[in-house]
């Protein structure tokens, strides 16, 4: 489900300003050791994962992406469970203890969809993905589905049609200035500018009975490349399906939120289940958009809403009606979840956990199996050094996912059933998902951030023999230097500048770490290469296949391999480690930033709000309007209350002291080679695995109490995109100040807490009998 957007921006002019330092012989871990280790520990963990390394093969994966991907795999299709009984076999002939984990979810599939323009230029559109020259599954019809949005609402209406843009809040704004109006209409949207869900949640909230979403060329077409098969990029009958559930109120079964998809369980009436949206939804090539586009009448469309298509983009109503059917099997299907484990030698209760899903769209070569095949080399690999004699101390559990793409279902369901085994054991979750050329995007708890960087620091990377670690770093400088870069960006750039740690991204949504992290507060990483792969326009359509990614994708597959190190290595750390390996001082310098950028958004708000009062007081808006294309000034934004971050301040104040404190006792242990009794250091790794779980409220964010965490969530106005501080930051954004400052204050208790159970790992490491 994840979509790396991330484009090349690395020239050789600097590769070579950043010199030697970027090459492997001189891109070394920190000097402070490996983390958790003692230096003879790293010795040794160091031959064992030159061993691992060994023992990859990139012939593996292309054998089990071309096998996996050969027809189509969505939830419910035969291949889908093939794929998983295939997985099931290979776990167990390489030594895991592997079985199936089965749900029984709500899965709609379309009975029937269709749309037309109708009056005096009728036109029928074609919703369906012709095969193309090269692609081998391309002509697979048996078991694809038509091109659909999972979890829309039934309906067979007839309206006009509206163009608005993205369908983001802004945009509704805009064409409330112009005097438009969407109630009873139907909407045309693009994909891009948020997740692709809250358009048609947006449609249906402002009275639309039916939302169109279209890829424009713009964005993932001709307008970035070459057009599939000639290049990588979307072809004009190429469609973007796609799940449509609010899962900004949560994730997994619409029908059992909270509770996994066992025999028995409880479940909600269709109809009280809040993520399903009540219009019918459909996604369309642009091909399909263009005539409908055309037909549309009113004001030209602003400047920044104008795609790539070679017509005038208007914002409607069209000239004619258009018809919208979509009619859906509202069953139930099964997903297969494999999971394989192997048992701890001598910290069996504490369990990490690696992740990714098989199921796809139609045949899903990059999204996800690109990711899931380097989870299986791993686990091969594993395997081998298993039967070598290798024993891991802690409780290895490898995860293949069912139903990730319509809503997060396996690894939602299987998070809510082992809910509380897991909070009592889980000391991380190691998520991936798309794979592909390019840098290594990690984002995730920001405790691991030291250990991610360190393992990054040993990995080279495929193409420039420099260290993944560096390259990271370059690319953050480069895309900190582009001028129209985000304050965030920038934020990052100068932090990889001082050359310590490459900042890691924090994780909102759109992938499978989202139960373990925001719902149960386990720590968890998200991994994946890409940013110079061509992927992006394929993305959830019947081209993402085998062919298109051995072209475009990753072609030696030697950034599968790649993938395949670094979380492997995280794995094998985390997995031998004497102590849990992470570093609280981390967070802790994150969580600084997060509250400065607070308190500058409460700064621009505030200015940015006294400059539209006074704007509209002097009238400024209305006399610089064309009259004869009319748009009203903005709605007057409310007044600025007064914003009590206080509390947040004092709390991170105070969280800085006692990581100074937790950092200075464990340099001291480390000096002394981890010289803890053994029940003693037990003890700090039980406290250490549960620190994320201390971030949790169980009261839950404002109006979602599925999602937990007080420091990530996903937005609930940008999809995937994360919110840091969200309880704090998406109420100043919403202008609901009261809600600001009792969140800073819920926040600031949470952190304290956190806080407090940090002192008590202090002192066990301090204690010396």
């Amino acid at each position: 489900m994840t979509r790396l957007t991330i484009r090349p921006l690395l020239a050789a002019c600097l590769l070579a300003s950043v010199g030697s330092a970027m090459a492997m012989g001189d891109s070394t871990p920190s000097s402070d050791g490996m983390l958790g280790f003692t230096p003879q520990g790293a010795s040794a963990q160091s031959s064992l994962e030159k061993r691992f390394d060994a023992l990859l093969d990139p012939a593996d994966q292309r054998e089990w992406l071309k096998q996996m991907s050969s027809e189509p795999n969505q939830v419910g299709s035969p291949h889908d469970k093939a794929n998983a009984e295939f997985m099931l076999a290979k776990f167990r002939e390489w030594g895991w203890d592997a079985h199936i984990e089965t749900f029984e979810v709500l899965y709609p599939t379309p009975k029937k969809v269709a749309l037309e323009l109708q009056g005096a230029h009728p036109f029928t559109a074609k919703l369906s993905e012709p095969a193309v020259d090269g692609d081998a599954t391309s002509g697979i019809t048996k078991d694809v589905l038509p091109p659909y949005n999972v979890y829309g609402g039934d309906g067979d209406v007839t309206a006009p049609l509206v163009y608005v843009n993205y369908g983001m809040p802004d945009d509704y704004k805009e064409l409330e200035r112009r005097g438009i109006d969407v109630r009873g209409k139907i909407v045309i949207t693009r994909y891009g500018g948020g997740w692709r869900g809250l358009k048609p949640k947006l449609a249906q909230q402002h009275g639309a009975v039916g939302c169109l979403i279209y890829s424009d060329p713009r964005d993932d077409g001709y307008s970035e490349g070459d057009t599939y098969p000639q290049g990588g990029w979307r072809p004009a009958d190429g469609v973007q399906r796609g799940s449509v559930a609010d899962m900004q109120q949560y994730p997994g079964d619409p029908l059992t939120p909270g509770i996994g998809s066992t025999p028995g369980a409880k479940r909600l009436a269709l109809k009280d289940a809040k993520t399903i949206l009540k219009i019918p939804v459909l996604p369309i090539s642009y091909a399909d958009a263009t005539p409908l586009l055309k037909s549309l009448t009113g004001d030209v469309a602003p400047p920044q809403w104008r795609g790539a298509l070679p017509l005038t983009y208007h914002v409607g109503p069209s000239n004619a009606p258009v018809h919208l059917t979509v009619q859906s099997d509202w069953g139930q299907k099964p997903v297969y979840d494999v999971i394989a484990t192997l048992k701890g030698s001598t910290e069996p209760d504490q369990w990490i956990v690696r992740g990714n899903h098989h199921d796809g769209w139609v045949f899903g070569a990059w999204d996800p199996l690109a990711g899931n095949v380097a989870l299986l080399a791993e686990a091969k690999a594993i395997g081998t050094l298993y039967k070598q004699g290798w024993r891991p101390q802690r409780t290895l559990v490898y995860a293949s996912w069912d139903g990730e793409e319509p809503g997060l279902l396996g690894s939602t369901e299987w998070a809510e059933t082992h809910g509380k085994e897991l909070q009592q054991k889980a000391v991380l979750y190691l998520n991936s998902d798309t794979n592909g050329r390019g840098y290594l995007n990690a984002g995730g708890s920001h405790s691991l951030q030291h250990l991610v960087n360190q393992v990054a620091a040993g990995v080279a990377d495929p193409e420039t023999k420099a260290s993944v670690l560096e390259r990271m770093r370059a690319r953050m400088l480069v895309d900190g230097a582009d001028k129209d870069a985000k304050a965030s960006v920038k934020e990052e750039a100068e932090l990889a500048q001082k050359g310590g740690d490459v900042p890691i991204g924090a994780l909102g949504s759109g992938s499978d770490f989202s139960a373990f992290l925001e719902h149960l507060g386990i720590a968890s990483l998200d991994l994946g290469f890409g940013g110079e792969e061509d992927n992006d326009g394929i993305y959830h359509s019947a081209y993402d296949s085998f062919d298109h990614y051995a072209r475009f994708g990753d072609p030696t597959f030697e950034y599968g391999v790649a993938l395949s190190k670094v979380a492997g290595h995280i794995v094998l750390r985390t997995a031998d480690a004497s102590v849990v390996p992470m570093r609280f001082s981390d967070f802790s310098d994150t969580l600084d930033r997060y509250v400065d950028q607070l308190h500058k958004l409460v700064d621009s708000t505030r200015k940015d709000t006294e400059q539209q009062h006074k704007l509209l007081d002097q009238r400024a808006y209305a006399l610089t309007v064309d009259p004869t294309r009319p748009v009203a000034g903005p709605a007057r934004d409310s007044d600025v209350a007064e914003i009590k971050l206080a509390p947040l301040d004092q709390a991170a104040a105070a969280l800085k002291q006692s990581a100074n404190a937790y950092e200075a006792a464990y340099n001291a242990r480390a000096a002394a080679g981890f010289n803890l009794p053994e029940a003693q250091r037990r003890q700090v790794n039980a406290l250490m695995a549960q620190m994320e779980q201390a971030l949790s409220d169980r009261s839950g964010l404002p109006g979602r109490p599925w999602f937990q965490h007080m420091i990530y969530a996903p937005g609930m106005l940008t999809g995937y995109e994360v919110k840091t501080v969200p309880g704090v930051r998406e109420a100043l954004e919403g202008r609901r100040w009261d809600e600001a400052n009792q969140y800073a204050t819920v926040t600031a208790k949470v952190l304290d807490h956190y806080r407090a159970q940090l002192d008590q790992l202090t002192a066990l490491l301090k204690k010396t009998s």
